[in-house]
């Protein structure tokens, strides 16, 4: 039998909900594949202000450390809107992704045949869509230095943030970049900005000098108003892009909205060594949140991502993969992704028909 640590963090909003029904699909598959799961669980972001007063806890950073993987299910609301930015729930994530060195952030964007007329967008230009998008995440404007508001000489106040990226930092997520690419369809486009920006210049160079080591990868290079464009105009154009923070931000959630639901879309965060941490792209809905409206789809297919790049189990990623394939197929549907003649369920009815599923 296989022993793993999980790191479980529910977070806020309808993260407990759609993390109940996450840890359910573990315990079948690993009693159906001998695997066992020992759960954890912290607080992280709104929970974690109320409780210590801290958005990340020092306790839940430790503990994410001393696990295999950590899974996540959403952060932030409301309540926590007007605090202090080094307060805010948002602020807890990119001290996880930094204290675990998470610099890699993998967004897929596949469209599911049975979803298909759920994309705002025409069915022959979304058919057929698989994308992922590799974003680097620790480093760009996000984190670069000097930033915040300062008061000019002349008492206006100024806003100040740095974009910057070092060599080092541009070749670790170029390699994930062509690595990836290698397993999908062997094709990397890199986004930036080299026409205006001097950290995208040297982006567009490190990348270039690293693609003779990756002779079975077409690299081609976009800039980031071009690539915005492109993604609605002819999205299956693109097979593996990879990208700086902000661009890749913005780029994996429009590339998520193709596939009608950002309800419906996993990601993962990964470093060098360590765990990785597993989550759903969506937020924390806090107008649903203990209402059983929730999906939970992307959170079970957060587990499937992780048991196939943490743990190493990609048969069992592809049963999990496949039983949410088979229950759309059956027509069962959350209200995000309801349309004519389905069976609307809740979180909770949603997560019983996976398990059943799962079992038969």
């Amino acid at each position: 039998m296989m022993n793993y640590r999980i790191t479980l963090l529910p977070g806020d909003g309808i993260g407990p909900e759609i993390m109940a029904v996450a840890v359910d699909v573990l315990k079948v598959v690993g009693h159906q594949f001998n695997l066992n799961f020992e759960f954890q669980e912290a607080p992280i972001g709104g929970v974690a202000i109320d409780t210590t007063g801290e958005p990340l806890p020092t306790e839940t950073l430790e503990m994410c450390r001393n696990s295999n993987a950590v899974l996540l299910a959403a952060i932030g609301g409301y309540k926590w809107d007007n605090l202090p930015r080094h307060q805010r729930p948002e602020t807890g994530l990119l001290g996880l992704r930094a204290g675990l060195g998470l610099f890699a952030n993998l967004r897929p964007a596949k469209i599911l045949p049975q979803l298909i007329d759920a994309s705002t967008l025409k069915r022959d230009i979304v058919e057929g869509v698989d994308i992922m998008v590799v974003r680097e995440l620790t480093g760009g404007v996000y984190f670069g230095t000097p930033k915040g508001v300062f008061a000019t000489e002349t008492g206006e106040k100024r806003g100040v943030n740095t974009m910057a990226y070092s060599e080092s930092e541009i070749d670790r997520i170029a390699r994930v970049g062509f690595q990836t690419a290698q397993k999908r369809g062997g094709k990397l486009c890199s986004v930036d900005k080299a026409n205006v920006l001097e950290v995208s210049q040297l982006w567009r160079d490190r990348i270039t000098l690293l693609a003779p080591e990756y002779p079975d990868v077409q690299l081609s290079h976009l800039y980031i108003d071009n690539a915005a464009m492109q993604l609605v105009r002819w999205p299956k154009q693109f097979d593996t892009i990879v990208t700086g923070n902000l661009f890749g931000d913005i780029l994996s959630d429009a590339a998520a909205m193709l596939t009608g639901s950002i309800g419906m879309l996993p990601s993962a965060s990964l470093g060098n060594s360590g765990p990785g941490v597993f989550e759903p792209v969506h937020g924390s809905a806090p107008d649903i949140a203990g209402q059983d409206k929730a999906n939970p789809l992307a959170q079970v297919l957060s587990v499937a991502m992780m048991l196939r790049y943490a743990l190493e189990q990609p048969v069992v990623a592809d049963k999990i993969e496949q039983a949410v394939l088979q229950v759309l197929d059956q027509g069962y549907r959350t209200g995000d992704i309801m349309s004519e003649g389905m069976k609307l369920l809740g979180c909770q009815e949603m997560g019983e028909v996976l398990l059943k599923t799962l079992s038969s």
